[in-house]
């Protein structure tokens, strides 16, 4: 679905639909695809970084999102894979540094002796589940239209199908 948009509805829409349409991209973590939470958690850096490049980064991400399966993932360390997406931000410009610095994980414990306290972006990705939790949102795609699920969307939706729902229904 996000490529469908990316390329197909996205550009036509200051165009065909002046002020009336705004799409939010709100991230939605399937805890069943453990390494797509880390895709999520650099998404979250990005935003921090260079907001104005998460549609690229995301674009880059779903263009390559086999390289970040689960089967591909698993024997590298998490600090590993948030290098490699740390990278490809570095791919549209965003500075992979910054984002990494975001993403690592420390491998010992803090100054005060704490554990498991998640990285630069971890209250960033609690929001994301919380928001998502509230507003009913439980997976991936789902499509809100005025805040309320419109089943009628799914990830096999088509450009030309996108184009004709927007057109009924956007007045």
């Amino acid at each position: 679905m996000f490529t469908t948009l990316y390329t197909s509805i996205l550009p036509s829409l200051p165009r065909k639909y002046p002020r009336k349409v705004q799409f939010i991209f709100r991230q939605q973590i399937q805890p069943w695809h453990p390494s797509s939470t880390l895709c999520h958690e650099a998404g979250a850096a990005v935003l921090r970084v260079a907001p104005e490049s998460f549609w690229a980064f995301s674009n880059v991400i779903f263009s390559h999102q086999k390289e970040f399966f689960d089967e591909n993932v698993v024997k590298e360390t998490r600090n590993g894979t948030y290098k490699r997406l740390a990278k490809k931000a570095s791919e549209v410009g965003i500075d992979g540094e910054k984002v990494y610095g975001l993403l690592e994980i420390a491998d010992k414990p803090r100054e005060d002796g704490s554990l498991n306290t998640g990285n630069g972006v971890t209250t960033d990705v609690k929001v994301m589940v919380k928001v998502n939790r509230l507003m009913g949102v439980h997976v991936t795609p789902t499509v809100l239209f005025n805040g309320v699920v419109e089943n009628s969307i799914s990830s096999s939706s088509t450009g030309a199908e996108w184009q004709v729902w927007l057109d009924e229904n956007v007045k």
